[in-house]
């Protein structure tokens, strides 16, 4: 059995807060993405379609430019709907705190994704990516859930069912 972990005074909260913080830019993030217009594909691109072909206009990893340009961009009504989804998951998991180490790994992915995109579109600030990637991180390595988060109400029952197939 793994021992309990004391943390300092206010840590749990901050944990939580970060946690939900970062839920609530995801939510944020996914609602802007509207099926409605193809995701911005339109006579004069916007949204989701836009930001996703400044991969190929102004590219920061090239393979990752051609991938976008050969199999995104031609295929980007189920591109757009798997972003939509996806981000929509990270918000509601990160949100209540649960599989939040796998959701955090999901963030990192995503914004990846986002960041070989538009690091080098102009007016983009480049060290928000690296600090979603960063918070991504703490909430993977703090388990974050555990702290006013299902994963927190759910381990122990997780641990025993665990232990009891083990033995």
């Amino acid at each position: 059995m793994a021992e309990a972990v004391i943390l300092p005074r206010g840590a749990p909260a901050t944990l939580a807060a970060v946690r939900v913080a970062t839920a609530l830019l995801w939510i944020q993030n996914a609602g802007w993405k509207t099926p409605g217009d193809d995701f911005g594909r339109t006579s004069s691109p916007r949204g989701l379609f836009l930001f996703t072909g400044y991969a190929v206009d102004h590219p920061v990893f090239p393979p990752f430019a051609w991938l976008v340009e050969h199999v995104v961009l031609p295929n980007f009504l189920v591109f757009g709907w798997v972003v939509l989804l996806v981000e929509a998951l990270l918000g509601a998991f990160l949100l209540v705190g649960l599989a939040t180490r796998l959701w955090a790994l999901v963030g990192i992915g995503q914004t990846l994704a986002i960041t070989l995109s538009v690091l080098n579109a102009p007016h983009e600030w480049h060290w928000s990516y690296f600090l979603m990637i960063l918070i991504h991180v703490v909430l993977f390595a703090t388990a974050a859930g555990r702290y006013y988060g299902l994963d927190g109400l759910l381990r122990d029952s997780w641990q025993n069912r665990w232990l009891r197939r083990m033995s």
